[in-house]
């Protein structure tokens, strides 16, 4: 008999879930499939109704878009005022969170109406999306009803994208969405929502008039409507099944049509499989494929059983949710599974006709039993496929079928001995003991058969020793007949007793060895888990890894990492005569996100099975198994512990490089604290005496009577010692900027006079090119600190002078980005260009052009550049210019900038530096 009790860890699951939403808010989205549907005006309506029954509503955010109805039943609720927030010189109202926390404080019940669910806050709020406004108020307990439209869940963005030709890029959580308490939809149809638009209901003037021709057309909605009402399906599903496990209703409810397709141990199983994937196609439902492996079906030969789960594995790769259960009977876990997950069609192959005697010796087959465990399922047989070969494969006839018969005989054979022998151990004892106890004996005989063998050989067991009962020890003896009819209901009773001893017996040693075995593997797992959380390095975890594995699937495993290089290591094999792993096909599972080899679609005669181990960042490597069962990477259950193994493993190794990620960069900052204090402190130490030696050149250089060779020296030292302070002044420069000392001075200026006064500077540096400026007309204001950007364009100007022949162009151009959101400045030359590859490390400290150049210079002037621009929110990039020469590009962002401390500019800092050291 089917047990309807419900599971205790379901109850006390439930039980958390009805505690945890107790203290939480109701969420209820009105979703529609675009905007005009009538979602805020839903919503609204639902609000007024509550306040009159007395429910405190505030309104949070209500977009009407100029819409008078929408603003008519806005009116008469209590709304907040919104928060102004500055963004790019202007004030924005958005939703005040603080305010809303404040206002339904202590007061319950509460609902507040937040419009817009996708909305992206502006930079500066709290959150960045609306939605995480929303679940900081459920979480204090306030209800929220809101709108969202299709195209902004995130599982369906790219969907409606090719649909309607417009990305949106404001999208919500599919996982948020589902947690949703309560989905209303809100629908209207295509003919009409575009009524609705051309009467300006929806849109007003020439933005109705933009989205008639693009996003509102009718092929449009109409496809983005059926997306709404499909994706509202699959919740209400589940919202079904929901319901149907909280109140335990075993009855199937037929919303669905779901199809549950029963696979047997016949080769006709495959046709089975295929032919209920195109009805589930046909009628676009879900679909389960289950396989019930029986103590029977579990004793068959393994090439058998291995084609038994290929046929699982068919129906996973058609669609079907894949389970395969270790049950006692048959037909009880279908009707199970069914009702559990409320599939209402179950598929099956066409039982072959039975003679009369065998039904009568075997009982009703599996199709009765399922019409009487579940006349609420639709039973649904697929005949035999006209080229059908034989039911039993031909791996299961000759040679394999006589040593399956020869096993099952050995079995009953042994039934029989150990009956006999248990028979002639209590002949000499008949005479002390009552025949009572030599019964018990007898009983026991058959449980240790059970135990033992199994159920056959226990029914076998209890009539071969009701007959040893009735001919050794019952009058007369030697002899089947009976001299007391009492002792009939003896034998009645006793093989009663034995056949049911025998099968609970049986059945209790199949849920025993069933349950060790999953025992064993959840024990296997919480140890390698165990030891993977104390792994501090990448060889612990492949060790730990490769062993806990081998141990599991009684063959070799290997954990193939990847190195710095973003490339796979061999591991070495237990035994080195064994075929190493592919990497090649290793490489393909890492770079495809698949499994590959053994019992999959990409090379499935490997030897190997190959499984990504897939981290919440990306993969970390390839798992390469050579189990000795194929059934470990075929059965569903067991391959899903593959891939948990996969997931921990993938999780330990990220997390391992995430610490030494982090221990390499403790180690590189206090370097760079150590270096930059060291290069401050010589810096400090080399002004003076480099003063003194251009006091001293400058002196020389003056004297009347100095020779002119003398002269030359003089000016010679008068140069190198220019270009060393030049150097020592960069030196302190990119110590103070790294420091935090370096503080803006910000102010609107015009880009072009900042421009000037670095052309200005470099004149004499650029002598010996030609230079030309390109302007925009009508260039805005750039909120910058003029002494800084002059600076960048003048390295920039001094390496162009520096890395380019006499004669060369340097160019200065100056452009609006078309989305009005940065002004774009280029230093572009026509010189030798930038090495390959190389763009982004001549930002780093202390890099060269050119590894030998003769180019005087220490590597610091780009890496100032990029500090300054950091420090002004811009930024800073090289590329190729289409001359082949070099480009340099800054980005100004035009925005108001955030309030940032008044600095000192560069004059004045080191003037303070120069003060600082006279004192």
């Amino acid at each position: 008999m089917e047990d309807s009790r419900p599971d205790p860890d379901a109850l006390l699951e439930q039980l958390r879930d009805e505690a945890h939403k107790a203290a939480r808010g109701e969420l209820r989205i009105y979703f529609g499939a675009s905007a005009g549907v009538g979602k805020t005006c839903a919503m609204l309506q639902a609000a007024r109704k509550l306040a009159g029954e007395g429910v405190e509503v505030l309104v949070g955010v209500v977009e009407t878009h100029g819409r008078s109805e929408t603003a008519a039943l806005a009116e008469g609720l209590d709304l907040l005022p919104p928060r102004l927030v500055e963004h790019r010189g202007k004030r924005l109202p958005e939703f005040d969170l603080d305010a809303a926390l404040e206002r339904l404080k202590d007061k319950s019940p509460a609902l507040i109406l937040v419009d817009e669910l996708a909305h992206s806050n502006v930079a500066g709020s709290r959150h960045p999306k609306r939605w995480q406004d929303v679940e900081e108020l459920l979480a204090r307990g306030i209800d929220v009803y809101t709108t969202l439209n299709v195209q902004h869940l995130e599982s369906l963005n790219d969907v409606v994208g090719g649909i309607t030709g417009v990305r949106v890029q404001e999208t919500l959580p599919d996982t948020f969405f589902d947690a949703a308490d309560e989905v209303v939809i809100v629908d209207t149809p295509a003919d009409e929502l575009l009524a609705r638009l051309r009467a300006g209901k929806v849109y007003a003037g020439p933005q109705a008039e933009r989205a008639a021709t693009h996003f509102f057309r009718k092929g449009n909605l109409m496809a983005l409507r059926e997306l709404a009402l499909r994706r509202t399906a699959d919740r209400v599903e589940d919202d079904v099944q929901a319901w149907r496990s909280n109140k335990a209703i075993r009855q199937v409810w037929k919303t669905e049509a779901a199809i549950l397709c029963a696979i047997g141990p016949t080769a006709r199983s495959e046709h089975v499989v295929r032919s209920a994937a195109r009805l589930a196609q046909q009628l676009n439902v879900s679909w389960h494929a289950v396989y019930v492996e029986t103590p029977r079906l579990r004793a068959l030969p393994d090439a058998q059983r291995e084609r038994i789960l290929r046929v699982v594995r068919l129906a996973h790769d058609l669609g079907a949710a894949t389970a395969v259960l270790q049950e006692q009977d048959v037909a009880p876990a279908l009707i199970r599974h069914a009702r559990e997950h409320n599939l209402s069609q179950l598929m099956l192959g066409r039982a072959p006709g039975r003679p009369a005697w065998r039904r009568w010796i075997a009982g009703t087959g599996l199709h009765e039993r399922l019409s009487a465990g579940a006349p609420d399922v639709d039973l649904i047989e697929i005949g035999q496929p006209a080229t059908a070969g034989p039911a039993t494969p031909p791996s299961e006839g000759g040679e394999a079928w006589g040593e399956r018969w020869a096993a099952q005989w050995r079995r009953y054979l042994g039934a029989a001995v150990v009956c006999v022998g248990t028979a002639a151990l209590c002949w000499p004892l008949h005479a002390y003991f009552d025949l009572s106890n030599i019964v018990m004996l007898l009983l026991l005989a058959v449980v240790g058969v059970a135990l033992r063998w199994g159920r056959g050989p226990a029914v076998l067991a209890s009539f071969v020793s009701v007959g040893l009962f009735d001919f050794f020890f019952v009058a007369p003896q030697m002899s089947f007949a009976v001299s007391d009819v009492q002792y009939l209901l003896t034998f009645a009773v006793m093989l009663a007793v034995g056949l049911v001893t025998g099968q609970l017996t049986a059945h209790l040693r199949y849920q025993a060895t069933v349950a060790a075995e999953r025992e064993a593997r959840s024990r296997s797992l919480f140890e390698l888990t165990r030891e993977l959380s104390g792994a501090l390095q990448t060889e612990q975890v492949i060790e730990s890894a490769q062993a806990s594995l081998a141990r599991e699937l009684h063959g070799p495993a290997l954990v193939l990492a990847l190195d710095l290089q973003d490339q796979l290591q061999q591991q070495p094999l237990p035994e080195p005569q064994q075929d190493p792993p592919d990497l090649g096909t290793a490489r393909w599972a890492l770079d495809h996100g698949q499994a590959a080899g053994l019992a999959t679609d990409t090379l499935p005669g490997s030897r190997w099975f190959y499984l990504p181990l897939q981290a919440p960042m990306r993969a970390r490597g390839v798992l390469a198994l050579r189990p000795r069962e194929l059934a470990s990477v075929m059965q569903p259950e067991r391959r899903a512990q593959l891939d948990t193994y996969a997931s921990i493993i993938g999780q330990a190794l990220e997390r391992v490089h995430y610490v030494e990620v982090a221990q390499d960069a403790l180690v590189h900052v206090e370097s760079e604290r150590l270096r930059n204090s060291l290069l401050s402190a010589l810096s400090h130490d080399l002004r003076t005496p480099l003063a003194v030696v251009y006091g001293l050149a400058d002196t020389l250089a003056a004297l009347p009577a100095l020779p002119e060779a003398g002269r030359e020296l003089a000016r010679s030292l008068q140069q190198e010692s220019r270009r060393i302070n030049a150097m020592v002044s960069n030196l302190l420069d990119m110590a103070r900027l790294q420091s935090g000392a370096v503080r803006l001075r910000l102010q609107w200026q015009p880009i072009d006079e900042v421009i000037g006064s670095a052309l200005q500077a470099m004149q004499p540096m650029l002598a010996g090119h030609v230079v030309r400026t390109e302007l925009a007309p009508g260039l805005p204001l750039v909120n910058l600190d003029a002494v800084l950007v002059e600076r960048v364009l003048c390295n920039l100007l001094e390496n162009a002078a520096k890395y380019t022949p006499a004669g060369s162009t340097v160019t200065l151009a100056a452009v609006l980005r078309d989305d009005e959101d940065e002004l774009i400045l280029s230093v572009t030359d026509d010189g030798p260009g930038l090495p390959a590859g190389r763009e982004e490390a001549l930002f780093e400290k202390f890099a060269r052009a050119k590894s030998e150049s003769t180019t005087p210079g220490v590597g610091l002037g780009l890496a100032i550049c990029r500090a300054i621009m950091q420090a002004h929110r811009g930024r800073i990039w090289a590329e190729a210019a289409p001359s082949g020469g070099a480009a340099f590009v800054l980005a100004f962002p035009l925005g108001t900038p955030p309030a940032v401390p008044e600095i000192e500019s560069e004059t004045e800092a080191k003037n303070n530096e120069q003060e600082a050291e006279g004192a």
